[in-house]
C-alpha cells in the first residue's frame, strides 16, 4: 500500500463517512477532541475520492449512503488497502454484521450510539493495528514457542524439525503469523496470496489452509496455530 502524505505525524486522521449531517458533526467533534484529524464524506463515490486522496489512518462508515453504498464502498478499499474501518450503522441484523466482517471490516457499531464508545473502539483498533503493522515490518523472524518462521530464508521449523512448506503455504504462514489474532476474510487471503488479478474459487483457500495445517502437524479438529473463525475466515492463534 502506498503511504499517505502525513503533514502532522502526531494526529492520526480520519475518514467519516455519513449523509446524515447531525451524526457526521457530531462524530467528527467527538474524534476531533480526542485530538485526530477529521475527514468527511458525505456518500460512497465521495468518500472513496476522499481515500483516495488522503489515506485516512482508519474509516468510520456508515452503511446506507448515496451513490454507492457502505458495503461497495468497504469492498473497494479492501481491494487497495488495509486500512481500518468500523462500521456505524442504524442496520444491525447479524447477516449484515456478517458480510460486514466477510469483507474485512474492523468493528462495528448500531445507531444509536454512544460517540465516547465510538472513540474508545477507534484508539482500540488503531492499537491493534499499530501493533500488528510494527511486528510485521520490524521483524524477518517470527517465534512463537517452538514455531519459528524465517521470512528471509522463507524457512519454518518446529521445535527444530524442518516443515518443508510450497510457496503458497509459506506466504499465508507468514501472512497469517505476522498479524497474531487478525481475522482474514477468505477474500482477503484469496488476494493476498494469488495476487489481485487472479479471479480463482474461494476453496483454494480451503484447501491451502487445510494442507499447512496437516504439514504443521495440527489437530483439525483443535488446530493450535491456524483457527478458523466460522462464518468469517481464519487467525493465527499463537500458543500460551
Amino acid at each position: 500500500m502506498t503511504g499517505r502524505p502525513n503533514l502532522n505525524e502526531s494526529r492520526p486522521s480520519i475518514l467519516v463517512v455519513d449523509d446524515e449531517p447531525t451524526i457526521l458533526k457530531a462524530v467528527g467533534d467527538r474524534l476531533a477532541r480526542e485530538g485526530f484529524s477529521i475527514i468527511t464524506a458525505t456518500d460512497g463515490e465521495d468518500a472513496l475520492e476522499k481515500f483516495q486522496r488522503h489515506r485516512p489512518d482508519l474509516i468510520v462508515l456508515d452503511l446506507m449512503l448515496p451513490k454507492l453504498d457502505g458495503f461497495e464502498v468497504c469492498r473497494v478499499i479492501r481491494e487497495r488497502s488495509s486500512t481500518p474501518i468500523i462500521i456505524l450503522s442504524v442496520r444491525g441484523d447479524e447477516i449484515d454484521k456478517l458480510v460486514g466482517f466477510r469483507l474485512g471490516v474492523d468493528d462495528y457499531m448500531v445507531k444509536p450510539f454512544s460517540p465516547s464508545e465510538l472513540a474508545m473502539r477507534v484508539q482500540a483498533v488503531l492499537r491493534r493495528a499499530s501493533r500488528a503493522m510494527g511486528r510485521s515490518r520490524e521483524r524477518d523472524e517470527l517465534r512463537y514457542a517452538g514455531l519459528v518462521v524465517d521470512r528471509g530464508k522463507r524457512s519454518v521449523t518446529i521445535e527444530g524439525r524442518p516443515v518443508e512448506l510450497t510457496a503458497k503455504e509459506f506466504d499465508l504462514l507468514w501472512l497469517l503469523a505476522s498479524h497474531p489474532d487478525y481475522v482474514f476474510t477468505r477474500e482477503q487471503l484469496l488476494d493476498h496470496i494469488w495476487q489481485s488479478d487472479y479471479e480463482g474459487d474461494l476453496n483454494n483457500v480451503t484447501v491451502l489452509v487445510s494442507r499447512l495445517r496437516e504439514k504443521l502437524g495440527e489437530d483439525p479438529s483443535n488446530p493450535l496455530y491456524v483457527r478458523t473463525v466460522w462464518g468469517v475466515g481464519y487467525k493465527f492463534q499463537p500458543p500460551a
